[in-house]
């Protein structure tokens, strides 16, 4: 029998990167899913093709709670109920000093980081305290979260992501004594489009070397992280919650540094975008 089979997940920010791994990783554990964007277009893409018995497209702002109190409803009434509520959708700010930088997009990644995961956990939290559900509740963490971890140049990136990590063992502590699981997953290093060295800005430029290096020592494939969120929805995290899982831990970090000679001389690193 399949881990998911049965289940259904709601992962927002998944039509590409991350989420989009989790949601197939879902799909071929036997779980429907509710595949979101804040763009139509990319919601219709990513959905073409999948199971359209399993899969639903829905486009919503996490930023606003009406809109994630939508989701909610909706993804409810197209499969009869949720047992999992991801809250992946993020965004970084442009790389670069915070005085160079727009003051606008910064706090656009507090509204879609924080904010969305804030709203996308209150909602979930309520609808399965509501209809009974152990439902199953995972943020997501990044740079910034770990204890010593810096982000230099991406200081709204790396501070939401530190307080997505604090807002998420908290709400765990506070339902402790309820059937949910609220639940924290670090993805690692991922090469998607948010860390693409694509149009690099001029402060990017400079340590363009360095950067490079950085992912081609330390980035995987997210099916690493899917692997992990599928672990984390099914029934390993019954009767637990506060859990924190990562897919770049100390023993992944050393593995990766002492392969990374190797890996270059055979040319076997990955630099696929996803």
């Amino acid at each position: 029998m399949k881990k998911l089979s049965g289940k259904v997940a709601v992962i927002t920010g998944s039509t590409r990167g991350i989420g989009k791994a989790i949601a197939l990783r879902f799909l071929d554990e036997g779980a429907s899913v509710v595949v979101t964007s804040s763009s139509q277009s990319n919601v219709n893409a990513a959905v073409a093709g999948l199971p359209q018995d399993r899969v639903y497209g829905y486009a919503c702002d996490v930023s606003s709670l009406r809109e994630m109190e939508r989701l909610v409803e909706t993804s409810a009434g197209r499969f009869g109920r949720i047992d999992c509520f991801i809250n992946n959708a993020g965004i970084s700010e442009p790389f670069c000093q915070i005085t160079a930088g727009d003051p606008v997009l910064w706090s656009r990644v507090v509204d879609t980081n924080l904010k969305g995961t804030y709203y996308g956990t209150r909602v979930a939290i309520a609808y399965f305290l509501r209809e009974n559900i152990p439902g199953k509740i995972i943020n997501m963490a990044g740079s910034g979260t770990d204890p010593g971890s810096n982000t230099p140049f991406i200081s709204a990136y790396g501070s939401t992501k530190a307080a997505i990590a604090r807002f998420t063992f908290a709400i765990a502590a506070e339902y402790r004594q309820t059937s949910l699981s609220i639940m924290l997953l670090h993805p690692g290093l991922v090469r998607t489009g948010m860390v693409s060295a694509e149009n690099p800005t001029p402060e990017l430029a400079r340590q363009l070397a360095t950067f490079n290096t950085i992912l081609d020592i330390f980035a995987q494939p997210p099916d690493v992280a899917a692997s992990l969120a599928v672990k984390m929805a099914s029934g390993w995290s019954d009767g637990k919650t506060g859990r924190y899982l990562s897919a770049l831990d100390g023993w992944v970090k050393k593995r990766l540094l002492v392969t990374y000679p190797f890996r270059r001389l055979t040319n076997r690193i990955d630099r696929q975008v996803y």
